[in-house]
């Protein structure tokens, strides 16, 4: 759980102090990871280890992350395209 706690903090660091989108998207997707591992270790030592309840969530949340990763890289291809860019901060269009 210490391994997870540290590769979380890694990612919320990365997601919230780079200007680059592919790196937030990196960052976000350590998040995942971290998430994944706490699954694990929670199903582990979980008084009925036989059920594989820790395991089907991982694997749904490794589904979920794998679609999150193509859509995000997806709307950095778009960005790009449009800005020129792939820098955080000059997305300001979208602002209200």
């Amino acid at each position: 759980m210490v391994l997870a706690a540290v590769l979380f903090a890694i990612g919320l660091m990365g997601a919230l102090s780079r200007k680059n989108a592919v790196i937030v998207l990196l960052g976000i997707e350590i998040m995942f990871n971290a998430a994944n591992l706490n699954l694990i270790a929670f199903w582990r030592f979980k008084a009925e280890a036989l059920a594989l309840t820790g395991q089907m969530f991982t694997l749904f949340s490794i589904t979920i992350a794998g679609a999150e990763a193509a859509v995000g890289l997806a709307l950095v291809i778009a960005i790009y395209r449009h800005y020129k860019s792939i820098d955080v901060e000059a997305m300001t269009a979208l602002k209200g």
